[in-house]
C-alpha cells in the first residue's frame, strides 16, 4: 500500500473522530483509495494522525453507519463507494423553488431540535456567543446592510451550543454552502417591505434567544419552528404571486 501523508489535527470545534473520518474521506476523494480498497490499518492511521486506537475505532464505526466504507472480519476495511458530502449534500449548481422550499423543510426539522439542545445545553459563553451573534445581526438590520452573513452566524451559534458536533457540522454545511444558492433563487422574488420584514424576522430571533437564555427547551423548539415555518411560508407565497404576475 502506498504510503499516506498526514492532515492537519482536526480544529478544536471537531473530534478527534471526525479529523479522522476526514483523514480516510480525503484519500477517497483525492483517488488515493479507491472503491473495493482497503482504507488505511489502524495502526497507519494511529501513526499518520497521532491518534488512539478507540478514536479510530470510534471513526470507523461513524464510516460503517454512514455507507462510507465495510469491514470484513478478519481481513479489513474497504471502501464502498465515493466519500458522502454531508449525506449528498453537495453544493453544485442552482436550485429550483422547489428545491429551495424543501431546504427550509429539513432546517425546520434540523434547527428546532438544535434549538431545544442549546437551551438545555448551553454554557454561558455559549449564550454570550449567541448574544453576541445577535447583537451583530440587529445592528446590521438598524444599519440597512446586509444581513445574511450575521444571519448565518446567529444560527450557527445556536448550532454549536447544542453541543452536538454531527449536528453542528450538517448545519454548518447548509448554511455555509447551501443557503447562499438558496438565496440566489429567490433574489428577484418581491417580498414585504424591507422595514416591516426585519422587524418580523427581529422579533423571532429575540423569541429564540429568550427561550435558550431560560433554558427551556420546548420553548426554543417551538420558536425556532415559528421562526424557520414563517420564513417558508413567506417564501412559498412570494413565489406564487411572483408566478402568477409573470404569467397575468
Amino acid at each position: 500500500m502506498d504510503s499516506f501523508r498526514p492532515t492537519p489535527a482536526p480544529g478544536k470545534s471537531r473530534s478527534l473522530a471526525h479529523g479522522v473520518v476526514d483523514y480516510v474521506a480525503d484519500l477517497i476523494k483525492e483517488g488515493r483509495v479507491a472503491p473495493g480498497e482497503k482504507v488505511p490499518s489502524e495502526a497507519e492511521i494511529i501513526r499518520a494522525l497521532g491518534v488512539s486506537r478507540s478514536v479510530v475505532r470510534e471513526a470507523i464505526s461513524h464510516m460503517q453507519a454512514a455507507g462510507m466504507v465495510e469491514t470484513r472480519q478478519g481481513v479489513g476495511t474497504f471502501v464502498l463507494g465515493r466519500a458522502p458530502q454531508h449525506m449528498g449534500l453537495a453544493a453544485q449548481g442552482g436550485m429550483t423553488k422547489d428545491e429551495v422550499l424543501s431546504l427550509l423543510e429539513l432546517r425546520i426539522s434540523l434547527e428546532t431540535e438544535a434549538a431545544g439542545l442549546a437551551a438545555a445545553r448551553r454554557s454561558e459563553p455559549q449564550l454570550a456567543r449567541i448574544r453576541a451573534a445577535l447583537d451583530a445581526f440587529l445592528a446590521r438590520c438598524a444599519g440597512g446592510g446586509e444581513t445574511a452573513t450575521a444571519d448565518t452566524q446567529y444560527h450557527l451559534a445556536i448550532a454549536q451550543a447544542a453541543s452536538n458536533p454531527y449536528l453542528h457540522d450538517v448545519l454548518s454545511h447548509i448554511n455555509k454552502e447551501l443557503l447562499p444558492r438558496a438565496r440566489q433563487t429567490s433574489a428577484h422574488i418581491p417580498r414585504d417591505a424591507p422595514e416591516v420584514y426585519l422587524e418580523r424576522v427581529r422579533r423571532e430571533h429575540e423569541d429564540i434567544y429568550g427561550a435558550i437564555a431560560r433554558q427551556d427547551p420546548e420553548s426554543a423548539r417551538a420558536a425556532m419552528r415559528t421562526h424557520l415555518s414563517n420564513s417558508r411560508e413567506r417564501l412559498r407565497r412570494a413565489h406564487e404571486l411572483f408566478e402568477t404576475a409573470k404569467n397575468s
